[in-house]
């Protein structure tokens, strides 16, 4: 890709961007910019409010008690990443999140999607962080040294070409926020995927396409029928959050995919816990 193209496409940023890796001699200037490329990565614009949150993670890591990797994991498990991109997004806006922060692209299909939907309705979040931060992909790619970073836009052996379309709707360039794109806490892909068509491209000055909402003079279409699957969600409530003793109630909801990751959220924030998510 010519630089006139990155320029007009506003990726120029990343794709000048060199692998940033923490080798075994480093210095302390070498370890400050490995720390600003994960904070950038992970958290984007969101990065202005870290203000010393990870200051016991920056200095394992100085210390050699953890890895980069293991670093990233630190951001990605943390109660702030939850808070910006997990408790106000919906399912498939989270994956696709954990996609563009953890591996450096877009999700390809509807079966990944799938995938990490289960993953999460049966293990939890923990794992759902994991799955990408201990995958072999992302061992591939980065390792236990190299800073995760924006691979969507190269051509690299492995990878899909519709991950550039994919990964250009994720991306609105490099001074963006992932909480202040058009179309909000939605998912960017979920239309795109569920029918396996490629994404539009748009300069990062417009807005790109989210489900059911046009840019740029293109046609609208109908929107996807989304996830039909329904979960039976067994959960204990009552007590654990209060000082008082009151009987626990163990409960069965059945819940849609679309309500799946609200249902989650809520059933934690009452203090109450998730016993078992099974397909119903």
């Amino acid at each position: 890709m010519s630089r006139l193209t990155d320029d007009r496409l506003g990726i120029s940023a990343v794709t000048d961007t060199d692998r940033i890796e923490l080798r075994q001699s480093w210095t302390e200037d070498e370890l400050q910019r490995v720390f600003r490329a994960v904070y950038e990565h992970i958290f984007g614009r969101e990065r202005v409010y870290v203000n010393g949150i990870f200051s016991s993670a920056e200095a394992l890591l100085r210390n050699g008690r953890i890895t980069v990797r293991q670093f990233v994991r630190t951001l990605a498990q943390s109660e702030f990443y939850k808070e910006k991109f997990f408790y106000n997004k919906s399912q498939v806006r989270f994956i696709e999140l954990n996609y563009k922060h953890l591996l450096g692209r877009a999700p390809y299909d509807q079966s990944e999607i799938a995938f990490h939907v289960d993953l999460y309705a049966s293990e939890g979040y923990e794992a759902e962080i994991d799955s990408y931060i201990y995958s072999q992909e992302y061992d591939s790619a980065f390792g236990d040294s190299t800073v995760p970073y924006y691979r969507g836009f190269r051509s690299l052996p492995g990878m899909k070409q519709v991950g550039f379309n994919r990964l250009f709707a994720l991306y609105r360039g490099n001074g963006n926020s992932d909480n202040a794109q058009y179309g909000g806490k939605s998912a960017r892909l979920r239309q795109q995927l569920s029918r396996n068509l490629p994404n539009a491209i748009f300069p990062a000055a417009k807005p790109s396409l989210s489900d059911g909402q046009t840019a740029g003079g293109m046609l609208n279409v109908s929107p996807a029928r989304g996830d039909n699957r329904v979960y039976l969600m067994e959960v204990v409530l009552g007590g654990s959050s209060t000082q008082v003793a009151v009987r626990r109630s163990r409960q069965v909801y059945t819940v849609p995919f679309e309500q799946l990751s609200e249902r989650y959220q809520d059933v934690h924030r009452r203090g109450g816990k998730i016993v078992r998510i099974t397909p119903a």
